[in-house]
C-alpha cells in the first residue's frame, strides 16, 4: 500500500512526524507538500494529494491541517473518497471498520504527535468489516453517481 501525504502550514510539523513514523515501518509514501511552515492554503495541497488517489498512484491518504476539518471537506469533494477526521483511537477504528475510510485527516494544532501516530497505526491496520456497512457505502456511491455527473 502506498500512502499520499499532504498538509498546509498548520499541519506541516505533524506531517513530518507521520513521515518518520511511516518510514520506520517500511510503509511507502509520497509527500505532496507543503514543504515548510510558510502560510499556505490547505485546499491546494489536499487537491494535489487526492488526485494521486483518484489516478491510482496511491491507495490511501493522510491529510493534515490545523483541525483536520478543512482537509476533510476538500477531500470529500472527490468521487470515491471517504475522508474521515479522527481524533482518537476509536474514531480511527470505526472510520476503517464501518466507513472503509481511504483518507485520514488530522489536526496539527489539536493532535499530539504520539496520539497521531497511534491513530495512524490503528487506521492503517484496521480492516473494513463489509456486510451491513457495505450496503451503506453502496448507497453513498449511488448518491455520488447522481451528484458527481
Amino acid at each position: 500500500m502506498k500512502i499520499v501525504l499532504a498538509s498546509d502550514h498548520a499541519g506541516f510539523k505533524l506531517k513530518e512526524e507521520i513521515k518518520k513514523f511511516l518510514g520506520e515501518r517500511g510503509i511507502e509514501f509520497e509527500d505532496c507538500g507543503s514543504y515548510n511552515e510558510e502560510r499556505t492554503d490547505y485546499v491546494d495541497w489536499g487537491e494535489k494529494a487526492i488526485n494521486k488517489i483518484i489516478n491510482g498512484e496511491s491507495q490511501r491518504g493522510i491529510l493534515i491541517c490545523g483541525t483536520g476539518l478543512g482537509m476533510e471537506i476538500v477531500a470529500n469533494k472527490f468521487y470515491g473518497i471517504r475522508a474521515t477526521p479522527c481524533y482518537d483511537l476509536y474514531t480511527a477504528k470505526m472510520a476503517r471498520q464501518h466507513n472503509d475510510s481511504n483518507v485520514l485527516t488530522l489536526g496539527g494544532r489539536i493532535t499530539d504527535k504520539d496520539l497521531a501516530k497511534k491513530i495512524v497505526e490503528v487506521w492503517l491496520e484496521t480492516e473494513f468489516q463489509g456486510n451491513r456497512h457495505k450496503v451503506r457505502l453502496d448507497k453513498i456511491r449511488k448518491i455520488e453517481e447522481k451528484n458527481f455527473k
